[in-house]
């Protein structure tokens, strides 16, 4: 059996609109040099399916493109590949997504994100479309860290390692254990590069200069990261987001 709607017929796909549908939000953007650019990508996919198979729901096709990639959290228009949209096209694309969806006849729908800047505009589109629609589907909006339990991080931060907070951990730790769980074959250890800790500036600055994230592209040490915790984390996630859909879509 698939849980992807693209791997669907249209008919299978219509037979489910009472099942939760699940939409993966993710970003092409440099994640240092051992991850790969689809790293969030693939974390939303990989998660979203997950979540499929616990709520019997159906992942729609990933978005792969989000909304520009901010120094402070990693990103920033410096490095080639990082392909940055403007806030106005992630609503738009979000917006026309969950309103297909609920012309459709779905009413259970789940925004998967795994890209730290594109919260603000998916909200965005989750209010435009309720208004219009008069409420006529329950939508969740999440990403995989928000669900994760203290114990679940300290587990993981367990021994040296230390958790630098959620912005710093751009293709850090967290990421790069969830890749080698879910695709350990694009992981690169042997290519990484840490230079020591940075510092956020307590500001935004444009325009974007050379030095305002480290020309490496990391911000945070990934090593120590193990599949063992990005299985951890992975199934936390799953189990608190599956919690959340059974209340909320009762």
């Amino acid at each position: 059996m698939t849980y992807r709607m693209d791997e669907m017929t249209w008919p299978e796909f219509a037979a489910r609109k009472d099942k939760p549908v699940i939409v993966p939000i993710g970003s092409t953007e440099q994640h240092s040099q051992h991850l790969p650019m689809r790293t969030d990508a693939t974390l939303a996919a990989c998660i979203a399916e997950d979540l499929a198979k616990a709520v019997d729901g159906t992942v729609m096709p990933t978005i792969s493109y989000g909304y520009k990639s901010k120094p402070l959290s990693g990103g920033g228009p410096l490095f080639p590949g990082t392909i940055d949209m403007n806030g106005a096209t992630v609503i738009a694309q979000m917006h026309d997504v969950l309103r297909e969806l609920i012309d459709d006849g779905f009413t259970k729908i789940v925004v998967m994100n795994a890209h730290f800047e594109n919260e603000a505009f998916i909200v965005e589109a989750i209010d435009l479309v309720t208004r219009e629609t008069g409420g006529a589907a329950t939508i969740i909006e999440t990403n995989w860290w928000d669900p994760l339990t203290q114990d679940v991080i300290d587990d993981v931060f367990s021994g040296d390692l230390v958790f630098p907070g959620w912005a710093l951990e751009h293709a850090a730790v967290t990421e790069t254990a969830l890749m080698l769980h879910y695709a350990p074959e694009a992981v690169h250890m042997d290519r990484i590069v840490y230079e020591g800790p940075v510092t956020p500036r307590p500001y935004v600055r444009y325009p974007v200069r050379p030095g305002d994230v480290p020309a490496y592209g990391g911000l945070a040490d990934p090593r120590g990261a193990t599949a063992e915790a990005g299985k951890l984390m992975a199934e936390a996630c799953v189990r608190e987001v599956a919690s959340i859909c059974e209340r909320e879509f009762a």
